[in-house]
Parts: structure tokens; C-alpha cells; sequence
């Protein structure tokens, strides 16, 4: 348990190259109506320092490639900032902006659509240098050789086009066209998810290689937990659009401290099919960016969530509130479809299911404590009566919680490690304390 709290998740390991404070990104719909944005990055605090791989590892769709192309200004930020070596990119423009790219590069997820059919290998990679104008034609000509010489390819490859080459190779060219303008920093958007295992391993070499050689820093983005573990100097676990822990590595996948952490390498599979292994299953789906929780963005779902001190049920009871919760926040999204958003501005009847049949089939197996009773017949009323919102703010306020109200703090958990957790404040129970006490595999190690 910590007494620490700190503002950001920043830890300086050396010389800073990239500092995030705040960043958001939001993506407006447009829609004829309106509707709330998707909140793909939230609020994102974190420091990647000169000549570090700084792992980004999180399930799909919880922001991390939003967050990599926002570094680089591939997206624009809502709000936030992003120092570059000093300079807030997010707030540069015209042709201050195409210079700085000179600095930035990605390499992205797949070899294959990454790269233009219609060009030659050489022209693929010698384009950031025509459009920056290095050299002369000649120069940009012997650079891409040298390039193709330093991924491993040949210098026939030249002329080639990018159907020849196997997907390995493929990424290799992604990878030299990324080097092509010898940037500080690169963005690595899953960059051997789509290759075999055997290439992986050459692919991983060669980042490798070229990052001693050019004294590169990496942003690698990942899904697969054992690459982030072999080259990652720190890594952050990202949910939602937050980032819910950030550590050195092998700190971060001996020691975990975030719930979330902890169920995420609980996923990690077991290579002796004769071990047994206690996973933390999350229940449910994460909750759309577009309506995020209000407090802890992983309170839908955590196995230790905070519960309010009035209510005194079986963890069985807990389990079946939080699927009628569940429920009904899905049904308050549901009914935002155009159509029905017509209907209740005009002041029609909106169509929802029986009220009594889903608290049926929600608690049928359980008994309810009388208060508890009482409150989920009163949310029941509110669905009947066509206003799923009233219903799920009522849930809230009854059920929920201090991680259903108030947005948790980062507290520094250890050395160099930070996790967005309210259990670490010093009047809680720990996260994996309070695992164990409830049956979990904490996952230690």
C-alpha cells in the first residue's frame, strides 16, 4: 500500500525525449442529432526517455494506436500536450510541422496495406526523402541502397515491388522507409502481429540492432505480452483511454499492482498444459468510449472494486447488481439510436423489454436483502416507465461506490512504478490483498 500520490505518470529514467501531459484525443461523429465523442485517449500523462523502448500493451480497442499516431500528429490532440525534445508539437503548423516529422516515424501493423502496390521498393522508401528534398536524386538513390543493406535486403531490391516479397520483408521495407529521414523517435504499431513466429524473431532482432545503431527510441505497441517483456525497457498498460499502470518492465510483470494488470497477465498462457491456472475472467465488455464510467474508467469490471459500506450482501448478490447494472447501462446506449432519439424528442413511447423479465432473470437464483430488494424494484420502475437514464443514475447512487464516483489518483506503488487505482490510497485494502481475499490468483511473479 502507498502513501505516495503523484500527478502524472512520469518517471524521468534519463534524458527526456518525449513528455505527454493530459493528452486527448476525441473523435467528433457528426451526426444529424449529435452524440457524445469517443473518448479514444483520456487524459494520458507519461515520459519516454532518449534511447528507451517504452512498451504500450492494453486489449483492442482501448486507445493505444490513437495514442501512437497522436504522438507523431498523425492525429490531432483535443487538448494536452506533447514536448518533443523540449517543443509542444500539438502546437505546431504549416511548414514548422513538416519539419519536425523529419524527427518522428512509424511502422505499422500491417506490412502488406502499409505499403503502395503501385510503387517500386525504392521509390517507396526514397519518397520521405523527395519530400523533404535531401540531396540530390542521386544522394536519395544511394540512401535507399544503404538502407536496404542496413534491413537486410538487397540492393536489387530496388526496382522490385512490394507483391514480390514475403510478409517479413514487407515490414522491413516499412522500416527502412521509417529510417529513411534518421528520426529520433519511432512509433512501432504492432509491427510482428502479422508475422509468423520465426520472423518475429528476425524482425525484433533487427529493431534491436538499428536502436543501438542509431541510438533510436521506441514507442512499441503490442498485443502480445512475451515481445513487450524481451524488448521493452518500461511498459503501460492502457484501458479506455487511460493508462491504468506504468513500470519497468520486468517489475511491472513480476510485481503487478493494478487490477486490470493483474487480470491481463492472468491471460498470458500457461506452456505445461498440466499446470493449473486460477485466470481473473472479466466479466462483461469494456464500456463504450463514447460513455466511459465517471469515476475509475475500469470500475464496470474490476474484481475489486470498492463497494459502499451501507450495503451488506454475498459477493453473489454483488455479481448479479453488477450485471443488472450492466444491463441497464447497455439498454441507455441502446436506445440512442437515431430513430429512437427522434421519438423521444417528439415526445413519443420508446419500445424497452419488460422490466420484470430482466430482473428475473437477473436475481432469480439469489436472495436479495431487503433494502437491496427495494432499491432494484425502484430502478425497475424507472426502465418501465421508458427512462433507462434515471434508472442507471439511481444504480449509481445507491450501489456504487467510491470507484463509481471519484476519478482515482496515480500512486507510486514502488520504485519507477505507478498505478491508477484508488485501493492504493493508505485507508483501503491493496488490490492484491483484497484479490486474495476474495479467492483470486493474484498472479505474483
Amino acid at each position: 500500500m502507498s502513501e505516495s500520490v503523484v500527478d502524472t505518470v512520469s518517471h524521468q529514467t534519463g534524458e527526456t525525449l518525449v513528455d505527454v501531459q493530459d493528452l486527448k484525443t476525441y473523435y467528433e461523429d457528426g451526426g444529424l442529432l449529435g452524440s457524445d465523442p469517443v473518448k479514444a485517449v483520456d487524459g494520458v500523462n507519461f515520459e519516454i526517455a532518449r534511447g528507451e523502448t517504452f512498451g504500450l500493451v492494453g486489449e483492442s480497442g482501448c486507445g493505444k494506436t490513437t495514442l501512437g499516431r497522436t504522438l507523431i500528429q498523425l492525429e490531432t490532440a483535443t487538448s494536452g500536450a506533447v514536448s518533443f525534445d523540449g517543443t509542444d508539437i500539438t502546437e505546431l503548423s504549416g511548414g514548422d510541422l513538416k519539419e519536425w516529422r523529419r524527427n518522428a516515424q512509424m511502422v505499422f501493423q500491417d506490412p502488406e496495406s502499409s505499403l503502395n502496390d503501385r510503387m517500386t521498393v525504392g521509390e517507396i522508401i526514397r519518397e520521405p526523402l523527395d519530400v523533404h528534398e535531401q540531396g540530390t536524386a542521386r544522394e536519395r538513390r544511394e540512401k535507399v541502397r544503404t538502407l536496404l543493406d542496413q534491413v537486410g535486403l538487397m540492393p536489387e531490391h530496388y526496382y522490385r515491388y512490394p507483391h514480390q516479397f514475403s510478409g517479413g520483408q514487407r515490414q522491413r521495407i516499412g522500416i527502412a522507409r521509417a529510417l529513411a529521414l534518421e528520426p529520433e523517435f519511432v512509433v512501432l504499431d504492432e509491427p510482428v502481429s502479422a508475422l509468423d513466429v520465426s520472423v518475429q524473431a528476425q524482425i525484433l532482432n533487427l529493431l534491436e540492432e538499428l536502436q543501438e545503431e542509431f541510438g533510436l527510441t521506441y514507442l512499441f505497441i503490442a498485443h502480445d505480452l512475451s515481445v513487450v517483456r524481451h524488448i521493452c525497457d518500461r511498459v503501460g498498460v492502457m484501458y479506455l483511454g487511460n493508462l491504468m499502470e506504468v513500470g519497468p518492465t520486468e517489475q511491472l510483470f513480476q510485481s503487478p499492482e493494478n487490477p486490470y494488470t493483474r487480470a491481463l497477465l492472468s491471460a498470458i498462457p500457461e506452456p505445461d498444459p498440466t499446470v493449473q491456472v486460477d485466470r481473473i475472467t472479466l466479466p462483461g465488455s469494456p464500456p463504450s468510449p463514447r460513455d466511459p464510467p465517471e469515476g475509475c474508467p475500469f470500475a464496470t469490471r474490476c474484481p475489486v472494486r470498492i463497494r459502499p459500506e451501507d450495503i451488506d450482501a454475498s459477493d453473489a448478490v454483488w455479481d448479479r447488481i453488477r450485471e443488472f447494472r450492466d444491463v441497464i447501462r447497455e439498454r441507455s446506449r441502446a436506445e440512442q439510436s437515431v430513430g429512437e432519439r427522434l421519438k423521444e424528442r417528439l415526445g413519443f413511447d420508446t419500445a424497452l423489454a419488460d422490466s420484470e423479465e430482466i430482473v428475473e432473470e437477473e436475481f432469480d437464483d439469489v436472495t436479495l436483502p431487503p433494502d437491496v430488494q427495494e432499491h432494484v424494484e425502484q430502478a425497475a420502475t424507472y426502465l418501465s416507465d421508458g427512462d433507462p437514464d434515471a434508472a442507471r443514475a439511481y444504480l449509481r447512487e445507491v450501489f456504487g461506490g467510491q470507484c463509481d464516483t471519484e476519478t482515482p489518483q496515480y500512486y507510486d506503488v514502488d520504485d519507477r512504478q505507478m498505478s491508477f487505482c484508488h485501493r492504493h490510497a493508505q485507508e483501503h485494502v491493496s488490490p492484491g490483498e483484497e484479490l486474495r481475499q476474495r479467492g483470486y490468483d493474484t498472479h505474483d511473479g
